[in-house]
């Protein structure tokens, strides 16, 4: 197993390196486009739709300060509505008697892996270092009201038990956009030793998303 290491390489002057990790590649690219924009000295350079890295840019890669797992609320809910979709094609073809043209094996593909299953299966990369306050979840859709309360509550519970901050991003509205880009903007800075007197282990302490105990027990009735 090849983990990805805080402290493998020297860091750079004055910059700051993210890793955006998001299983379904549809708002990692924004929201790199958008740190960028906000601070120069910030390199978006390491994009993946999960851990491990490739081994081959190992040594040119640069010493990654930020881990940021995209997770969508709403990316298992398209999923069964693709499924319920297939349910009704099969359905059509038994009482019609005829054959219909199979659909879009590129949408099933796309939702596949669920954001919360696959971000799960990817901490396992990570060395132990980066629970230390650079690793950072990133949760869409969270005010939807088609999404179960159930699914940001296991988000929460999975960012609590690593001590690691929780922030919820809007990612249809450029102002959601640039919201989410100023947060992680300020994590990173920090994790990347960029402000005095501050460290990553630190912030996580003041920062780090907590599962209130009544969440547990309205589950337990």
């Amino acid at each position: 197993m090849s983990l990805l290491k805080p402290f493998s390489k020297l860091p750079g002057l004055n910059t700051a390196n993210i890793l955006l990790v998001e299983n379904e590649e549809q708002f990692q690219q924004k929201l790199a486009d958008t740190v960028v924009l906000q601070e120069k000295t910030v390199n978006v350079n390491v994009l993946a739709r999960s851990l491990p890295l490739p081994m081959e840019n190992e040594e040119s890669r640069p010493r990654i300060d930020l881990v940021v797992f995209i997770i969508h609320l709403t990316s298992e809910l398209r999923y069964i509505h693709i499924q319920t979709i297939r349910t009704i094609h099969r359905e059509m073809d038994l009482l019609c008697g005829f054959y219909w043209p199979p659909l879009p094996v590129v949408m099933l593909l796309l939702f596949s892996l669920l954001s919360f299953q696959s971000a799960e299966t990817s901490l396992k990369y990570l060395d132990p270092g980066y629970f230390q306050g650079k690793v950072c979840f990133l949760v869409t859709s969270a005010r939807n009201v088609s999404v179960p309360p159930e699914r940001l509550v296991s988000v929460r519970k999975l960012a609590a038990s690593l001590h690691c901050p929780l922030l919820c991003a809007e990612d249809q509205t450029t102002e959601g956009v640039t919201t989410a880009a100023h947060r992680l903007l300020a994590i990173l800075k920090v994790a990347a030793g960029l402000v005095p007197m501050a460290t990553g282990l630190y912030l996580s302490t003041l920062t780090r998303c907590t599962v209130p105990s009544d969440i547990d027990q309205q589950n337990f009735e």
